[in-house]
């Protein structure tokens, strides 16, 4: 898949239909800079996004992949397919999203602990309060960085499994 000629594809539709990348971003709720992006071939769009931008442009989605016009009406069949898999997809980054919300409030709550036990308990109470302390600021500090990591551009690359692939 050449990502240059599909945004070079996806630039010339939008001038078909006389359209401004602020127009276009404006009607998918994006950003004029990610419409650029597509444009450029830097980014792809996602494929809910897809699927939508072939039924704007009246193409096929093949065509868009292809990075050029082929057949006249997409294959309802396969948009309803393909529907359906950006549907999934958007569920599995909704859940994804949901657990790290969880992990950084459990984080953010055992640093509260942490802080809570500094001001509330003595500091001679003894070795098993200094050690609970402990463990709530180890938790709250591995949950803090286990968040950003995975919601940083490397934690992408391991849940959609890139990182594991080879490059071709």
């Amino acid at each position: 898949m050449d990502q240059a000629k599909i945004g070079g594809f996806l630039k010339e539709l939008r001038k078909e239909k006389n359209m401004t990348q602020e127009q276009l971003a404006d009607k998918f709720f994006v950003s004029r800079r990610t419409v650029s992006r597509w444009e450029t071939g830097s980014n792809m769009p996602d494929l809910d996004i897809l699927v939508e931008l072939a039924d704007f442009y009246d193409v096929d989605l093949r065509d868009i992949f292809n990075g050029q016009r082929r057949e006249p009406e997409m294959n309802n069949e396969l948009k309803d397919t393909l529907l359906q898999a950006a549907d999934y997809t958007n569920d599995v980054k909704k859940t994804v999203t949901k657990r790290m919300n969880y992990m950084f409030m459990g984080g953010i709550g055992a640093l509260a602990l942490y802080f809570l036990s500094l001001f509330l308990i003595p500091e001679d109470a003894g070795g098993i309060i200094s050690f609970i302390q402990g463990i709530m600021l180890g938790i709250s500090f591995g949950m803090l960085v286990v968040g950003f990591i995975i919601t940083g551009p490397l934690g992408e690359k391991f849940l959609s499994g890139r990182a594991c692939r080879k490059k071709n």
